[in-house]
């Protein structure tokens, strides 16, 4: 299957740099403070969730359109976890918090985050991998 983009990225550590190979993200990484670090810089932790957040927002800004409804002021914040995975190493966890426009109702706004789940690239990677817990705010 041809892919429809490629993004590429060369990073050094949690305490290096990562840069994209446009030059376009170009930033310092740290190791957080809660795990001993300067917390200077980012983390892959803080990009994942970026990456997450913006993807499903606009997964659902094409989902919503395909039901005319209308999620222009929508936002979507991404909190990852990093946890101990017993085994001496590490895993993840997700939570999605989406802000939906006052007229869109619950049950709507279920189905809505339920679709676009299913569309979204980055919950079709997570899916069956780490928890990822989807919230109405």
């Amino acid at each position: 299957m041809s892919a429809l983009y490629t993004a590429t990225a060369t990073a050094s550590g949690r305490d290096g740099r990562a840069v994209t190979s446009d030059k376009k993200l170009d930033v310092t990484l740290a190791m957080p403070k809660e795990l001993g670090g300067s917390g200077e810089g980012t983390n892959p932790e803080q990009l994942f969730a970026a990456g997450y957040s913006a993807c499903f927002a606009s997964a659902l800004g094409l989902v919503a359109s395909k039901k005319n409804i209308d999620v222009a002021d929508a936002s979507v914040t991404g909190e990852v976890g990093l946890h101990p995975n017993g085994s001496g190493g590490f895993s993840l966890s997700v939570t999605l918090r989406v802000e939906l426009p006052d007229h869109v109702d619950d049950e709507t706004g279920r189905e809505l985050l339920e679709a676009t789940h299913q569309v979204c690239p980055y919950s079709n990677a997570t899916r069956g991998n780490i928890p990822v817990e989807l919230v109405r705010e």
